[in-house]
C-alpha cells in the first residue's frame, strides 16, 4: 500500500503486536493464523483485526486465516520494516545505551548506526560497538551517508539545541525521548516517548484496581 498516511493511527499502533504475535507462529511453525487466534491473544475484537489486516491487501481464507509467512511480509511492508533505515542517536546516557544495545531493532527496520554527544568524557568511548562521536561532527556524516532518521536522548535543557543540530544536517524524522515538545519545520516528522505519560496511566490504573478490592 503506497498511501500509508490513510492509515488510521490506533491501526498502525496496533500492527507491530500483530507482528509479534506471526513471528511467534512462525517459531512454531504453524502455517495459518486467523483474526480470532490474533484477538484472543490480545484482547481484541476479531473485526478489529480484520478491519486492520484489510490495508495490508492480504485475504484471508475461510476457516484457515492468513498464512503466517505471507502476512508477515505484508505487515513489514505495510510498516516501512522491510528495509532498513540507518539513524544516528543524539545522547549516550542510560537510556541511550541501553537503546544502543537493544539488537531487535533491525527486525523493525531501524539500525542505530552511530552515536553522537556533547559530553568529553563520552565523546570516543565505545558504547555497544558503536564509538561517541561529537555532535559537532553529526552535520558532515549525516550528509555524507545520507541519514533521514534520528533517535533524540538528551535532558530537557539541551534538547532544543540538539534538535536543531539534526535538523540543519539534513534529519528529517526524529524519534524522541527528551521530555519536551520540540520545535521543528514542517517537513519534520517528531515522534514522541512520553516516559511519564505511560508511568501515570500505570500508576492510575494501579490506584482504581486497589479501590475495586
Amino acid at each position: 500500500m503506497d498511501d500509508n498516511d490513510k492509515i488510521p493511527q490506533p491501526t498502525i499502533k496496533r500492527i507491530p503486536g500483530y507482528l509479534r504475535i506471526l513471528y511467534d507462529f512462525k517459531k512454531r511453525d504453524i502455517e495459518w493464523i486467523s483474526a480470532t487466534d490474533i484477538a484472543n491473544i490480545l484482547g481484541l475484537k476479531s473485526i478489529q483485526v480484520r478491519k486492520d489486516m484489510s490495508f495490508t491487501n492480504i485475504t484471508g481464507k475461510p476457516k484457515k486465516g492468513y498464512k503466517v509467512e505471507q502476512l508477515i511480509d505484508a505487515v513489514r511492508k505495510l510498516l516501512g520494516w522491510d528495509k532498513v533505515n540507518n539513524a544516528y542517536l543524539v545522547g549516550s546516557g542510560a537510556l541511550g545505551a541501553a537503546l544502543l544495545g537493544y539488537k531487535g531493532f533491525k527486525n523493525y527496520g531501524l539500525n542505530i548506526s552511530r552515536a553522537f554527544d556533547t559530553s568529553i568524557q563520552k565523546i570516543g568511548t565505545e558504547i555497544h560497538g558503536r564509538t561517541v562521536q561529537d555532535i559537532h561532527q553529526l552535520k558532515e556524516f549525516a550528509i555524507k551517508e545520507e541519514i533521514k532518521v534520528g533517535v533524540l536522548t538528551v535532558p530537557e535543557a539541551s534538547a532544543q539545541e540538539a534538535v536543531d543540530l539534526m535538523v540543519d544536517a539534513g534529519i528529517k524524522a526524529i524519534w524522541n525521548f527528551s521530555p519536551i515538545t520540540l520545535k521543528v519545520p514542517e517537513d519534520v516528522i517528531v515522534q514522541g516517548e512520553d516516559l511519564s505519560a505511560g508511568l501515570a496511566v500505570l500508576c492510575v490504573n494501579l490506584q482504581q484496581s486497589q479501590i475495586k478490592q
